[in-house]
């Protein structure tokens, strides 16, 4: 008798990011997953967080109180930013399109978005200063421009480097949210 959920050879389906029946859909969502470099500077993170708060016990145990609480503050810090890292993205639900940042979100309801688009323009590669060419998502407001505005989403930052095709599939989830609601 063969046992397919249990094995690895069984072939999985194109519908994975087809919603399941009980996901409610007024949450706030994240189109796409997190990509490999998100998930891999999350980690080694929280793999540093770890050895910090093994330092903050043994501080503990053999010197001041003190000094092991900023240890361990420190330890939290390092937790808080793993996590913040693994939260940055696109986020859409009904009412709107979110933007989370490491430091800043920036939410526009259905109402305040013209138009969602993928153009063709030089992008920061994993968002530090240097500058490659590759595809943007950009959210365009009534009355601006698409120029100024800062992509939401780009094929070479942490979430799609190397992953065109994941890049392809997000932004038309994300453009098809937009189309979606747009309306309301």
């Amino acid at each position: 008798m063969p046992l397919p959920f249990l094995t690895a050879d069984r072939v999985f389906e194109a519908a994975d990011d087809v919603p399941l029946p009980y996901d409610d859909r007024d949450r706030w969502r994240r189109p796409y997953r997190p990509g490999p470099w998100r998930v891999a500077a999350a980690a080694l993170a929280l793999l540093l967080a770890s050895f910090v708060l093994f330092a903050a016990v043994i501080i503990a145990a053999t010197a001041e109180l003190t000094s092991a609480v900023v240890v361990f503050g420190l330890a939290l810090l390092v937790i808080a930013a793993a996590l913040r890292l693994l939260r940055m993205g696109v986020w859409v639900s009904p009412h709107g399109l979110r933007h989370v940042g490491f430091l800043t979100t920036r939410t526009a309801s259905w109402a305040q978005v013209s138009a969602v688009r993928t153009v063709q323009q030089p992008v920061r590669w994993l968002g530090l200063p240097r500058t490659v060419q590759g595809q943007a998502l950009l959210l365009v407001r009534p009355g601006q421009s698409a120029d100024g505005a800062p992509p939401l989403m780009t094929t070479h930052n942490a979430d799609f480097l190397g992953r065109a095709e994941a890049f392809d599939r997000a932004a038309d989830s994300v453009e098809a949210w937009a189309a979606e609601h747009q309306g309301h």
